[in-house]
């Protein structure tokens, strides 16, 4: 099997002093990239705190096994900021082939004591941060014709988990960026997907000891096969969402059951009441449609 190289590539990676964010580097670089490694250097809750050092770390980490990196602490919630990495990365390395937008915070607070400000701080972060770094970037992409983009969605996206509405709320709105980005690049060779990661990191320090103890075996690195296909020139996909966790990679996809269909001016809110389990119902003889099939886009 041929390896998969990354050879004469540059990519961003937000978020990658600590974590999912530095497998992805270190991954990309042992391959061939040269990566600008982005990390503001604050803990996971975004609460306080900056430094280079996380970032430098890994800088450090690659060049000593022989690849070539840079340190970016800019911080992505601050749109110019945001799209000084991109230039870092274009000043330093002459282009930019690959995005990952892997930085966010993730407090946890009761929703009725969330306030509106917590809530913009996180969506700057995560949505927003994605948003200015994909559009700064989005010219150097298309020139290259091969440009890749990676967004970090959750499961808590579709599953939520209580005490993470904000959390939740933004990552949602990334699958949503995703799928449109998708469209938009497959006329231009950018190819656009979601990942869905699983893995025991910083982000996780205040689960219970029982939760940290099942999460263990989800490492990193492991994540990182996966966001490696989604970025290499070969990526077969466009406008997907992948999770991987651990030794488990699977596609997540929106669909819509068959439910019912009935004349317009019969539709009742009792109708729809007493057929709602018929609304809902998948079951192995339904075929559930996608609502937008991506895979046969270019």
């Amino acid at each position: 099997m041929t390896q998969l190289r990354f050879d004469d590539r540059v990519a961003v990676v937000t978020g990658a002093g600590h974590g999912l964010g530095r497998a992805y580097a270190l991954l990309l670089a042992s391959r061939g990239a040269k990566v600008v490694v982005n990390d503001l250097g604050g803990p996971p809750d975004g609460s306080a705190g900056a430094s280079l050092a996380p970032a430098e770390e890994v800088v450090r980490e690659i060049e000593e096994s022989g690849g070539q990196a840079v340190a970016s602490g800019h911080d992505v919630s601050d749109e110019q900021s945001a799209r000084e990495i991109v230039q870092l990365a274009v000043d330093r390395f002459g282009g930019l082939d690959i995005v990952i937008n892997n930085a966010g915070t993730n407090p946890t607070v009761p929703f009725a004591d969330t306030p509106r400000l917590l809530f913009e701080k996180v969506l700057a972060v995560h949505l927003l941060g994605a948003w200015s770094i994909t559009q700064a970037a989005w010219p150097h992409l298309v020139a290259g014709g091969r440009g890749r983009v990676v967004n970090t969605c959750s499961a808590a996206m579709f599953q939520g988990h209580g005490l993470r509405a904000t959390y939740s709320a933004a990552k949602g709105a990334l699958y949503g960026l995703t799928r449109d980005l998708a469209v938009e690049g497959s006329d231009v060779g950018v190819k656009v997907n979601a990942l869905c990661p699983g893995a025991l990191t910083r982000m996780l320090n205040g689960s219970s000891a029982a939760t940290r103890e099942r999460l263990a075996p989800w490492k990193p690195e492991a994540v990182a096969n996966a966001v490696a296909v989604l970025v290499h020139d070969s990526c077969p996909v466009n406008g997907e969402t992948i999770e991987a966790r651990g030794g488990e990679v699977r596609r997540v996809y929106v669909a819509h059951t068959p439910g019912i269909e009935v004349a317009a001016e019969t539709l009742t809110p009792e109708l729809v009441s007493e057929r709602f389990d018929e609304i809902v119902a998948v079951g192995e003889k339904d075929v559930v449609e996608e609502l937008v099939d991506m895979r046969q886009r270019p």
